[in-house]
């Protein structure tokens, strides 16, 4: 692996390991509230004093978690469900009709009902996001799967009599891996935008969790009173977290198509 890959990824993993060594109480300090960023606190204080670096870096804990958890739960239902479209024409129809249904729905109505009815919460926003996410990359991925049927050394497979999930395996798995990368990396941030919305909105998670969307919305009413600490760094803390996972998803990314490219030509 390359620099390009594992400075972003270790720095991505160390602020993420360092917000699990904050504890869970951030003390309340009335006397330091509405307090600039200083040496004291990087990130200023809010209205009750309490400090916004620590506040920034719990919430980036909670929002990256749900993120990832989104992401990969999407990703594992969007590449089930493409690999079940493959079998016969018969699950093509029905995996093609539930795209077609997801997609033809409200995003943001959806995902706000699911939420609701689930009881909000943690558990209620993954599973909203999980089920009105998937759609886009299981289309993708059942394009990419009725073009590699054809190929070749897929229809020399069928002949020797390998099954179809032998062939998903050893020939679908390895060349859909990077648009899973892919569509991991998209649904990640959306993924948290969608939390923090419909959190602002009152429908997703709690307003006593620290998230990131929760601490920009509560922010929004001390902006005119010039307290715009409260809004930069914890959006600013959050874009560089994403920037950061976008620059290693892409770099391996490169590292897997070259490693392909070169395994090909060796190999033909």
């Amino acid at each position: 692996m390359k620099k390009n890959m594992i400075i972003p990824l270790f720095l991505f993993i160390a602020v993420y390991i360092l917000s699990f060594l904050i504890k869970d109480t951030i003390s309340v300090d009335l006397a330091n509230k509405n307090q600039a960023p200083s040496l004291s606190h990087l990130y200023g204080t809010d209205w009750l004093g309490r400090d916004m670096l620590l506040r920034t870096l719990k919430g980036i804990q909670l929002s990256i978690t749900l993120g990832m958890v989104t992401a990969l739960l999407s990703t594992s239902l969007g590449l089930l469900l493409s690999i079940l479209a493959t079998v016969n024409s018969y699950m093509d129809k029905m995996v093609s009709w539930l795209i077609d249904l997801f997609l033809s729905l409200p995003h943001l109505v959806t995902f706000i009902l699911i939420s609701f009815v689930l009881g909000g919460g943690f558990k209620g926003v993954v599973i909203g996001l999980m089920l009105t996410h998937w759609p886009a990359i299981t289309r993708v991925l059942r394009a990419e799967l009725l073009q590699l049927q054809t190929m070749p050394y897929v229809q020399i497979s069928k002949q020797l009599g390998k099954g179809f999930w032998w062939r998903a395996r050893y020939h679908f798995l390895p060349h859909l891996f990077p648009q899973l990368m892919v569509g991991f990396t998209l649904i990640f941030p959306h993924a948290i935008l969608h939390e923090a919305s419909i959190t602002f909105l009152g429908f997703g998670l709690s307003a006593e969790q620290p998230a990131i969307g929760i601490i920009l919305s509560e922010s929004m009413q001390y902006l005119s009173s010039g307290m715009w600490w409260l809004a930069f760094f914890p959006g600013l803390t959050l874009l560089m977290m994403m920037l950061l996972f976008q620059r290693f998803t892409n770099a391996f990314k490169h590292h897997l198509e070259r490693d392909r490219s070169y395994e090909h030509y060796t190999n033909g």
